[in-house]
């Protein structure tokens, strides 16, 4: 398969990100979660659609993502669109480092910031300044740049003196503006997002998604999967729509997310529609 760039001219990204060349690369990209165990070599022998069986006809695994490839450059911002199941998230936990392609590879040059799972490296029995330090070690950042962003992280995050008990006497708002604090409070190189992120009540969700934009705004590439039409737009300039853990369509945002609309609004009608439905009921 092609490896996919666009021509449009990325977006203008002002912040100190501008020295330093940031891409992504990802090649033949292929993700099959085993069921059941086989034989070595077995594997692929039998397959209908992303149902992988053995020669006794037993379901042993499921392909997730085949032959996905795109480059990125700085500047750019990708949408991911598609239905449940089309394989959206398994690609941004590949391009987050969480999980390792079976064939393929995920090259990237710039430091990756994924709020797919903020609570990555909270332990509910430490202090909240002790998971302050936890949160950033494990997404790769350096002691003394974690003491440089504890003042603020505790400035943001409005919880003064609890920040002394463990997180595990937290009510879920609290643990949610903490666990926000931290995972906002670097600039991002790379930022892969699950949904747009935010936290709170009303009055401390306002200053989040403040936060959210400003965030998003100095990452030198953005890679968000979302259900919502208007802030993809709003956010991204490219976009791949993947059907069946394959990339459909890669290209302007605007319009893969059109065509993406569109084929949702087609087969929708084509089984509403008493005959499709029959057909349908036939098949299974």
């Amino acid at each position: 398969m092609p490896s996919y760039r666009s021509n449009r001219q990325p977006q203008k990204v002002t912040n100190a990100l501008e020295q330093r060349d940031i891409s992504l690369e990802a090649n033949g990209v292929s993700v099959t979660f085993p069921i059941k165990s086989s034989p070595a070599g077995h594997l692929g022998e039998n397959s209908n659609g992303r149902m992988v069986t053995n020669e006794k006809g037993e379901l042993i695994a499921f392909r997730a993502l085949e032959d996905v490839s795109f480059n990125l450059r700085q500047g750019d911002r990708l949408a991911i669109v598609g239905r449940n199941g089309s394989g959206k998230t398994t690609l941004l936990q590949v391009l987050a480092g969480i999980l390792s392609p079976d064939q393929g590879r995920v090259t990237t040059w710039g430091r990756c910031t994924s709020l797919i799972n903020i609570n990555l490296g909270i332990q509910p029995e430490a202090t909240g300044h002790r998971n302050i330090t936890l949160r950033g070690l494990a997404a790769g950042y350096s002691r003394q740049a974690i003491e440089e962003k504890r003042e603020a992280i505790a400035k943001f995050s409005e919880l003064g003196e609890f920040l002394k008990m463990p997180m595990e006497a937290y009510s879920a708002g609290m643990r949610m503006r903490l666990t926000f604090a931290i995972a906002t409070a670097f600039d991002p190189e790379l930022l892969v997002l699950d949904e747009w992120l935010s936290a709170g009540d009303s009055a401390f969700k306002r200053k989040a998604t403040q936060r959210m934009q400003e965030f998003v705004r100095k990452a030198g590439i953005l890679i968000l999967a979302s259900h919502n039409r208007e802030l993809l737009l709003r956010n991204c300039n490219l976009c791949i729509w993947l059907d069946a853990g394959r990339v459909r369509k890669f290209g302007p945002a605007e319009e893969t997310v059109q065509a993406y609309e569109t084929y949702m609004r087609d087969m929708t009608q084509r089984m509403e529609q008493p005959d499709q439905v029959a057909k349908v009921v036939g098949a299974g």
